[in-house]
């Protein structure tokens, strides 16, 4: 039975322009001149100081709030992570290591964002450079899960997702590389797609990579959200490299053949809510008319430990070349999990090369598992969201790894491959009330298909709601 305390439970809901609108609600409603954006975007931000002393979630506020111009979301309020230059507001990363500077120019994706219409009213807080699946830091306050505050809201967009979760804002930007769209959506409940490799503009901090394992997107509450935002970005550029994705509006009806696998590919056995949420989401599929058989993914075995030096070496290249972020830059005030991961790459840096190829050839072994497959179910984690300090970076570096790797044993696979991956809310929760997320995950440029099964299972049963608990 899951019991609930208000106590530890925070939104924002109200009776207000906002409402309890999605943001293609809000849009409509704006459009036919039923609530303006003016007062749309001074709702949200009373919104977002009402849940902000509690959630911890916004790392700067737009003085003046920029307004996009025109598009699919005209006049929604939202907020741009602060891994990503907006002109006028500084980027911090989430470091303490530098002073940041205000942005001079928008990042790429930034533009792409605001060709939709929305309304920046600054930006979220995410860990040290996106490293960690926890917004947590050193000696500042955590980001704090709306559903219960005394867990984790997930990472790296773990302010933009406790923003959306909470109702302050109905769409948040969101980007991932190894789950970072992925976990904080399970954490927080809410859909989070994380698009083909090249589906939107190239992220500015990877695409100079070896392997370019970071893609940009949102976190929303609905799945029209998120497939509304993927139409509006294809109309400002569109890769032609891939099928294009066009609007999505609900399931097709199509059936499909979906693999599943409830442990991860690499050994990690998930826990009993988590199993649950996969199982019960793989008898709904079958109820609804889809075939649900189980696979295996036959990746290296030494694929943790390769990604785990990619991602030390992303740290050591951040402690190199982090004057160019600002020029009092210190590595060593980077956290512990920066450091921990930079030690660790000092360690193995001779192995490079062959980290490299192995992790390019896992394309393979992911290709192989599809065979006759339309989609993969799978766990986003291995367990529902932790409670705030058990991946903070003050815990010791090989206890604090561990962890992690325990953790996030599904979704970095799909930043490597660059396929398509969408993290939804199951009908699941735990005693404590969190919720408990899904993953599926595609072929390079399947986002429609994933979009329709994601259709499909919001129609069949609702996604639960913060404000009705």
């Amino acid at each position: 039975m899951t019991t609930f305390d208000a106590r530890t439970r925070v939104h924002a809901f109200r009776d207000d322009a906002l409402g309890e609108h999605d943001a293609v609600g809000l849009a409509e409603a704006i459009r036919r001149g039923e609530v303006g954006a003016a007062e749309a975007a001074r709702d949200a931000a009373e919104r977002v100081r009402a849940v902000e002393e509690r959630l911890h979630a916004v790392q700067t506020h737009a003085e003046t709030p920029a307004p996009g111009t025109g598009g699919v979301f005209a006049g929604v309020p939202t907020f741009v992570k602060d891994n990503t230059d907006h002109q006028g507001l500084p980027t911090g990363h989430g470091s303490a290591a530098f002073t940041p500077r205000p942005a001079r120019r928008h990042a790429p994706f930034a533009r792409q964002f605001l060709s939709s219409g929305v309304t920046v009213l600054g930006k979220t807080r995410l860990p040290e450079f996106g490293f960690s699946p926890t917004t947590e830091y050193e000696t500042a306050e955590p980001v704090r899960n709306p559903w219960h505050t005394g867990h984790s809201a997930g990472g790296s967009s773990g302010g933009s997702a406790a923003l959306v979760a909470a109702g302050a804002v109905p769409i948040a930007h969101a980007n991932d590389g190894g789950g970072s769209i992925r976990i904080p959506a399970a954490c927080c409940g809410l859909v989070g797609l994380k698009p083909t490799r090249g589906r939107v503009v190239p992220n500015a901090q990877s695409r100079q990579l070896p392997l370019d394992l970071v893609v940009d997107g949102v976190v929303t509450r609905s799945v029209r959200d998120t497939a509304a935002f993927l139409a509006a970005a294809e109309t400002h550029w569109r890769n032609p490299k891939l099928p294009p994705v066009g609007l999505v509006e609900g399931p097709s009806g199509r059936r499909l053949r979906i693999g599943f696998l409830i442990d991860s590919p690499n050994g990690v056995a998930s826990d009993t809510a988590t199993r649950e949420a996969v199982t019960e989401t793989a008898t709904r599929l079958e109820r609804l008319g889809h075939t649900v058989e189980p696979v295996e993914i036959a990746v290296d075995p030494r694929f943790t430990e390769d990604f785990l030096t990619y991602w030390g070496m992303l740290s050591f290249l951040l402690g190199a070349t982090g004057r160019t972020l600002g020029a009092d830059f210190d590595r060593r005030r980077m956290d512990g999990l920066s450091r921990g991961l930079r030690a660790t790459y000092l360690e193995n840096w001779r192995r490079t090369p062959g980290v490299l190829r192995r992790l390019k050839r896992t394309k393979m072994a992911y290709a192989a598992a599809f065979r006759g497959l339309d989609l993969l179910l799978s766990p986003v984690l291995a367990h529902p969201a932790p409670p705030i300090g058990r991946l903070a970076p003050t815990v010791p570096y090989p206890e604090l790894i561990e962890r992690i790797l325990a953790y996030v044993a599904f979704t970095p696979v799909d930043n490597v491959v660059g396929t398509p991956s969408i993290s939804l809310p199951s009908t699941r929760a735990t005693d404590d009330g969190l919720p408990v997320g899904i993953m599926f995950s595609g072929r390079p440029g399947s986002e429609r298909t994933l979009l329709d099964v994601a259709f499909t299972l919001e129609a069949d049963r609702p996604f639960r709601r913060i404000q009705d608990v």
